[in-house]
């Protein structure tokens, strides 16, 4: 396409139109450097240190799991190398009453614990998110406290034990059901939903409840999930109230702490003489059963984590930020 300009006392004669450089869809901004190439390999080489970091110990544990004996006197303890694999330690595992019974109670545990960790929290920061909430200041004074002060171990004991928790499933649930860390981040985030909506919708009849679960929530979804993974971790991961509550009731064990009796105090399988497979228990290799087991407990969170990953950033980030 060309223009034509004409001046006074002049022929016409075509001008070329300036051309245009498109900018570039992800142009850096211009206060930042562009990268070089030792930069760049820097933080390639940094990444890929830290994957093998994180991956070398996870390929170990699942090689050893699923070895044999003699692989494993072959390689001195756990092997880096295939050799001779089998999946003998993982039928031997899940042939075993406690090992099941465990997995149902973990999954129960954490999948209550969580919903009930969510309710409480989500209930209490929106609260505390309203500047028009009763005392929202000295409660949110008050739990901030109780992040560096605490009464320690035993008065928890003696409380859990006084309202007759000992041996109760609600005393792996309740002592550890509220984080004012994920509260805090909850109130963080909820207190920039936008005011003029909320407004809108109290000018429409709707109460906090109807605005909590129609508004709020809709609106938190990435960081709801980032908090429902943080406390179903816990919850999964979790093994220390046990010890304390019901050290003894095998039946009300969860799968981690079937695996820390296991691995770290070196009893063998419980439940695997009951089973009637005592004979197997004993050829099967102790290491690789207790790889399987810790494979077991991997194994959940690392199905669940890539669904809950990518709202990380806005979930937890973008809700510190703009508290």
């Amino acid at each position: 396409m060309t223009l034509t300009v004409q001046r006074a006392g002049s022929s016409a004669r075509p001008v070329a139109p300036q051309a245009v450089r498109p900018k570039r869809k992800n142009a850096r901004p211009a206060w930042e450097e562009p990268p070089t190439l030792a930069g760049d390999a820097a933080k390639g080489i940094t990444l890929g240190g830290v994957l093998m970091v994180m991956l070398v110990p996870l390929w170990i544990i699942v090689v050893t799991s699923l070895s044999t004996q003699a692989a494993i006197n072959r390689a001195g303890g756990l092997v880096i190398w295939p050799d001779g694999l089998t999946f003998e330690a993982y039928r031997v595992m899940l042939a075993d009453s406690t090992v099941r019974s465990a997995l149902l109670v973990s999954f129960g545990i954490t999948g209550i614990g969580t919903l009930v960790s969510m309710a409480v929290s989500v209930m209490c920061a929106y609260g505390l998110s309203r500047p028009g909430s009763l005392g929202h200041r000295f409660l949110l004074t008050l739990l901030i406290v109780t992040m560096f002060v605490n009464g320690g171990l035993i008065p928890t004991f003696l409380v859990v034990t006084g309202l007759g928790g000992y041996g109760q499933w609600w005393a792996l649930v309740l002592p550890s059901a509220v984080s004012v860390f994920n509260i805090l981040i909850l109130r963080a985030f909820y207190s920039s939903t936008s005011v003029d909506l909320i407004e809108a919708a109290r000018i429409d009849g709707a109460g906090d409840w109807r605005i909590l679960w129609s508004i709020v929530l809709p609106t938190s979804r990435a960081v709801t999930a980032v908090m429902a993974l943080f406390y179903g971790v816990g919850y999964w991961n979790s093994f220390f109230n046990v010890m304390l509550y019901m050290p003894t009731d095998s039946e009300k064990w969860p799968l981690q702490y079937v695996l820390f009796t296991y691995v770290n105090r070196g009893n063998g399988m419980p439940g695997s003489v009951n089973s009637g497979f005592g004979d197997q228990f004993s050829q099967t290799a102790p290491l690789a059963l207790q790889m399987a087991v810790v494979v077991l407990t991997l194994v959940p969170l690392l199905i669940v984590y890539p669904f809950v990953q990518k709202h990380f950033r806005t979930g937890v980030l973008t809700g510190a930020i703009k508290g």
